[in-house]
């Protein structure tokens, strides 16, 4: 496998579990819930969905954005509302609250593992150094 689809995977596999947390996160009960296989499917497709969206946006000029962790963010954000409002109806009252703020979380979390991650974790390896010696 060349390197280009290597990255493509490793994008997919990180724009996988970054919506599928939010996803879990933001519906309705979500924690009350959290072994109910209806919300793990829709978390599930939500992250598919995204990951599949991020792969496709590799293929235009909009990648670069992934090397910024801002844009990164913003363009996860973006995907995972869209991802969202695309496997399911929206559980609150108003339409798409639901997806936004499932994209706002999602870009959270994708700007929270930018700084835990970067440099092959080295601030978790830090750390975990500190705690346990």
């Amino acid at each position: 496998m060349s390197a280009e689809w290597k990255l493509r995977f490793r994008l997919f596999i990180q724009r996988f579990w970054q919506p599928t947390s939010a996803c879990m996160t933001c519906m309705p009960g979500s924690w009350g819930n959290i072994m109910s296989l209806g919300h793990w499917t829709i978390a599930f497709h939500t992250g598919l969905l995204t990951g599949l969206l991020a792969v496709l946006l590799t293929f235009t000029p909009a990648a670069k954005l992934y090397a910024n962790r801002y844009g990164n963010s913003l363009i996860v954000g973006i995907l995972t509302t869209v991802g969202d409002a695309f496997s399911h109806a929206s559980h609150y009252r108003i339409p798409y609250v639901e997806h936004i703020v499932t994209g706002v979380i999602a870009g959270l979390f994708a700007l929270a593992a930018s700084y835990l991650f970067e440099d092959h974790a080295r601030r978790l390896r830090t750390a975990w150094v500190r705690v346990f010696g």
